[in-house]
């Protein structure tokens, strides 16, 4: 195995990571250390330089303060995040970085922050918060599963696919029965929990699109994913 290692970024590890969405970062770590991969973990924070050579990418939830503290930054950075999206660098962004990739966030107060358009949506605050246990259905990636607490009500264009749809839980708006939008190697969710620890088959699609885009090649080495699949089985079972 060539010592090259996959080097992970987290965007905004201090200002969007107020869920254990951090579990995503490490989960992804170990899985490919798991398999025989070098790992290099980076991290963006406003006001730095973008890192170059960047293979995959995952970013967390904040609160308003924290979308407001990044906003100026991810503006500056989202030319490079559009030419990686592109490109077939694979990403995720949970619940404020998914709200961001898309057009703008409208908070209580009627302030726009505005996003990046990765992905063809919209997302305004809404009265109440969506708090629970979540199961979705993924035609690509079957049943995926976490926990969302969020006010953000998110609206699809007609033309955005998004990731799941709803089988028990609110998803984007909690009336479309969908959750989360898919562009290229870009998924953005609502589900924290962390969500890839308790989605291993998630969690490998990713890691997968990064090990080919840089090897060229991805072998497939089993992992015992036992708890995984226990976590799984209590999360489903559990109460809205």
């Amino acid at each position: 195995m060539s010592k090259v290692a996959v080097r992970l970024l987290q965007l905004y590890p201090r200002e969007m990571n107020i869920y254990g969405d951090w579990g995503n970062a490490l989960t992804l770590k170990k899985r490919l250390q798991w398999r025989g991969y070098e790992v290099e973990l980076l991290e963006h924070r406003p006001g730095q330089a973008f890192p170059k050579d960047v293979d995959l990418i995952v970013g967390g939830g904040g609160q308003d303060s924290g979308q407001e503290k990044i906003r100026d930054d991810l503006l500056k950075i989202g030319d490079e995040l559009h030419k990686l999206a592109d490109s077939g660098i694979p990403m995720l962004m949970i619940c404020g970085m998914y709200q961001l990739f898309g057009r703008f966030f409208e908070t209580v107060e009627g302030d726009k922050i505005e996003g990046i358009s990765i992905f063809g949506a919209q997302t305004v605050a809404g009265p109440k918060r969506l708090i629970g246990n979540i199961v979705t259905e993924s035609a690509q990636f079957g049943e995926i599963i976490g926990y969302e607490n969020h006010s953000g009500l998110t609206i699809l264009d007609d033309t955005q696919p998004a990731l799941a749809h709803v089988v028990k839980g609110a998803g984007n708006n909690g009336k479309d029965h969908l959750e989360g939008a898919i562009y290229k190697n870009v998924i953005g969710s609502y589900l924290h929990g962390s969500l890839l620890p308790k989605n291993p088959r998630l969690a490998d699609w990713l890691i997968e699109k990064a090990v080919v885009n840089k090897f060229g090649e991805f072998d497939p080495k089993p992992i015992n994913d036992d708890l995984a699949i226990q976590a799984r089985k209590t999360a489903i079972s559990l109460k809205r």
